[in-house]
């Protein structure tokens, strides 16, 4: 897992069906790198989130099924960016 900011919503209206109806964010890691990830979670832009990468992402969805790499887990409630 990983710690990342979120950054902007995400708007799509053409998605491949596993993808439809899922709520994507934008999200900017410590190091600046930025990745799109799918929100079962509703955060919020400027949350702190953590997130699983990879298979372990399709199963934080309700729908296992669902074409994602990169899920928020949870809004962080407390945190400060080292640096």
């Amino acid at each position: 897992m990983e710690i990342m900011r979120v950054v902007d919503e995400l708007v799509c209206t053409r998605r491949v069906p596993g993808l439809q109806l899922c709520a994507l964010r934008i999200l900017k890691s410590p190091q600046g790198a930025i990745s799109v990830a799918t929100d079962p979670v509703g955060a919020l832009i400027g949350n702190w989130v953590f997130v699983s990468a990879g298979s372990a992402a399709r199963l934080a969805m309700k729908d296992a099924t669902i074409l994602t790499d990169l899920t928020i887990c949870g809004i962080i409630d407390s945190w400060e960016e080292a640096g």
